[in-house]
């Protein structure tokens, strides 16, 4: 498989062209931002971790009989993922207060939710990932209702299959967020999961072992994801 050009350089991972059309390489950098890309820093190993928890992630869930872009990980900082046309569209799974949720509702941060909620925010940073419904995303052509219905299902498959990994780590999955892509007329789960897009707490102490580190200045950013990593066996070597 060879490398080609950048196609898309992102806030934390680069995408470039290989000579199949079906498949891309994506780089993890250690570059960390935070609020829509008005803090940037580069954080030591973020790349590596990152890429080697987002591959463990993505094959357990295919293990699970999830479909996902993930092909194989070709070095400490990139994979090879399937093509996808992404949909701009963020599916979040909220399985306890914390963040815009408790901001919104001045809720408890911690607070259980029964059943797990489920929200869409319009991936735009100009905007701030506005909070959108799947009337709005159907009218203004992001996605189809079947789609939209598809990666509901998905997004609450993935969140059972991650709230018992992580449980057996005496972790916490309070919340992430999902984006998915059409390959072939298939939905099919992108991006990536790892603590960058979720918020991981320790079960008993409620220490936060997540993004939020870096997001409320808390430091040992990267110690965190890697604490996470190890609980839940993630090779990081």
């Amino acid at each position: 498989m060879q490398k080609q050009q950048l196609l898309y350089k992102g806030k934390a991972k680069s995408v470039f062209e290989t000579d199949d059309s079906d498949l891309l390489i994506l780089q993890f950098r250690d570059d960390t931002s935070a609020f829509n890309g008005e803090r940037i820093e580069q954080l030591a190993r973020k790349g590596e971790v990152n890429n080697r928890f987002n591959a463990f992630v993505m094959q357990k869930l295919s293990e699970a009989g999830i479909e996902t872009h993930f092909e194989q990980q070709l070095s400490d900082d990139e994979v090879l993922v399937k093509r996808l046309d992404m949909i701009p569209v963020e599916c979040v799974v909220r399985n306890f207060a914390a963040g815009s949720l408790v901001r919104r509702l001045g809720l408890e941060e911690g607070q259980a939710l029964n059943p797990p909620t489920y929200e869409l925010f319009y991936k735009d940073d100009a905007l701030g990932d506005p909070m959108i419904n799947e009337s709005l995303s159907v009218s203004l052509g992001w996605a189809t209702e079947a789609q939209l219905s598809a990666m509901k299902d998905l997004t609450y498959r993935v969140n059972d299959v991650l709230q018992a990994l992580f449980d057996k780590g005496d972790l916490m999955l309070v919340d992430f967020k999902l984006e998915f892509g059409v390959f072939h007329d298939r939905i099919v789960l992108g991006d990536e999961f790892s603590p960058d897009g979720c918020r991981i707490w320790d079960k008993n102490t409620k220490k936060k072992l997540d993004k939020d580190r870096f997001r409320q200045s808390l430091g040992d950013v990267i110690e965190g994801y890697e604490e996470v990593a190890k609980r839940i066996g993630v090779p990081l070597s």
